[in-house]
């Protein structure tokens, strides 16, 4: 969101305002800061050992004072945080439209992945202006009936923030890093969060990581392992006694896109990861039974690959040992952007409300 939080602030006919829950403190700061973003309005909710009923209570009752405050024309949310839903949520009370930022975003199964499959759809269901990353996204929202004239396909500003950010110069400031030798080892960025994985499908994931540098010498693992005690033990259990990988801190987003650039192949169970990695020439491999981002799939820039142990180690060897079949996904088009979607996005609220007399051109 935040490439598209400056150039809205950029528009003389628009008033941007910024509102944040900090539903994840840390993780929200270092982008604001990145970005040079002051919100006008910080809740702070974040909470040791929070619930997903305390982010609902704390953020709706948060956002009601900032909405009777502003009155805003409109708010824009993004993606399919718990915040996004609230915001949708506490803005409909309000009779304020919504305009909801990468929607139509399905996996069809709504405990996978949880609970952000279920967000994003009620988001949607809130919402009156979509702006979807691809036409694959718009298909889902006129399946749900949605007005088409309040859909545009814009590309995703994940995207337009990436671009920004990755630079062949940059130096991460840890010596792990700086001096790791990009060209002689290859290295695989891994991570894994999701409530669905954890337990034993993860510990298959990284089983699967040890089976594959046993086969590759000069292999290496990078991997940023999040907070959650739960992913911490099994990670530490199975990987911990090896010196070929390299357990972080969870990383800034700037470094850590930079990182991505610079590694051999991506294994994750995150959503964004997708859409990023091959903007980068990067292969995926989806630890997920399920992906709400199936162009990329379609366009052979990710492979879907669950977290079964050989079935994540085959794959991952194939991608190691076949260079042709590495290129074939690592020089495959990326579907979710051009780095212009923020511009589509602006262009479609002032078209909207009747500031813009054309409507933005479509992503193709």
């Amino acid at each position: 969101m935040a490439p598209l939080v400056k150039l809205l602030q950029k528009d003389d006919a628009l008033d941007c305002r910024v509102a944040v829950t900090a539903q994840h403190r840390e993780m929200l700061d270092q982008v604001l800061q990145l970005f040079n973003i002051r919100p006008d309005h910080d809740l702070d909710i974040m909470r040791a050992g929070q619930t997903l009923f305390d982010i609902t209570a704390r953020a709706l009752n948060g956002l009601k004072p900032v909405l009777e405050k502003e009155k805003p024309d409109l708010v824009l949310v993004h993606g399919d945080t718990t915040t996004t839903f609230v915001a949708a949520l506490a803005s409909y009370y309000m009779q304020i439209p919504v305009g909801h930022v990468e929607a139509g975003l399905r996996t069809g199964n709504r405990y996978s992945p949880f609970p952000e499959e279920m967000n994003r759809r009620l988001t949607g269901g809130l919402a009156q202006w979509h702006f979807a990353p691809t036409t694959g996204a718009r298909a889902n929202l006129l399946r749900e009936a949605v007005d088409p004239e309040h859909v545009f396909v814009t590309g995703n500003t994940v995207i337009d923030a990436l671009l920004t950010t990755v630079r062949k110069d940059y130096r991460f400031g840890a010596p792990l890093l700086d001096q790791m030798d990009f060209d002689r080892h290859r290295v695989l960025l891994v991570t894994t969060h999701r409530r669905e994985n954890l337990g034993d499908p993860m510990r298959d994931i990284y089983l699967a990581l040890r089976d594959i540098m046993e086969q590759f010498p000069d292999v290496r693992v990078i991997f940023p392992v999040h907070k959650n005690p739960a992913v911490r033990r099994v990670v530490n259990d199975v990987l911990g006694d090896s010196d070929r990988v390299h357990l972080l801190e969870p990383m800034d987003y700037e470094p850590f896109v930079n990182l991505m650039s610079r590694c051999h192949l991506v294994l994750t169970d995150s959503g964004g990861m997708q859409e990023e990695a091959p903007s980068l020439g990067k292969p995926v491999l989806v630890l997920r039974n399920t992906t709400e981002r199936p162009e990329a799939v379609d366009a052979g820039t990710v492979r879907l690959v669950g977290t079964d142990r050989g079935a994540v180690r085959d794959e991952a060897i194939r991608l190691l040992a076949h260079e042709t079949y590495y290129r074939s996904m690592a020089e495959a088009v990326n579907p979710y952007g051009d780095g212009r979607a923020c511009k589509r996005i602006v262009q479609a609220v002032k078209y909207a409300y009747k500031i813009a007399l054309e409507k933005p051109p479509e992503f193709m």
